[in-house]
């Protein structure tokens, strides 16, 4: 998956928006105000941190070693990176982006949830 392919399908998602909070070069999604999603665009090779339950992170992490990892500079508990461009199979980077996006939203509250479900 590269750069384009990770932004496009993370914006496709119900309430999401971009922006870049921390430096000009790391790109954040966010559900509702609450990041689910980050990577350094000049960072080569392209890598993404995403939000996991803790159990699979380190099922993951173990499964994928080197490919998937606890997350630099975030709670190594609830984050991982992933390596996008080492052939980690497509269906598995939907499946992570699309669990970390569910984590974020079933912790809003519920005026969040209501209002993400009127967009």
């Amino acid at each position: 998956m590269n750069i384009e392919e990770f932004r496009s399908y993370c914006l496709s998602k119900q309430g999401v928006t971009e922006e870049f909070p921390f430096d000009e070069s790391t790109l954040v999604f966010k559900v509702m105000g609450k990041m689910f999603a980050l990577t350094s665009l000049d960072r080569v090779p392209l890598q993404a941190s995403l939000k996991c339950d803790p159990e699979r992170a380190l099922e993951l992490r173990e499964i994928y070693d080197g490919s998937i990892t606890g997350a630099y500079h975030m709670n190594k508990t609830h984050w991982n990176t992933l390596h996008l461009e080492e052939n980690l199979p497509q269906k598995l980077l939907i499946e992570l982006i699309d669990h970390s996006y569910d984590l974020v939203v079933a912790g809003l509250t519920k005026k969040l949830k209501t209002d993400l479900e009127g967009l």
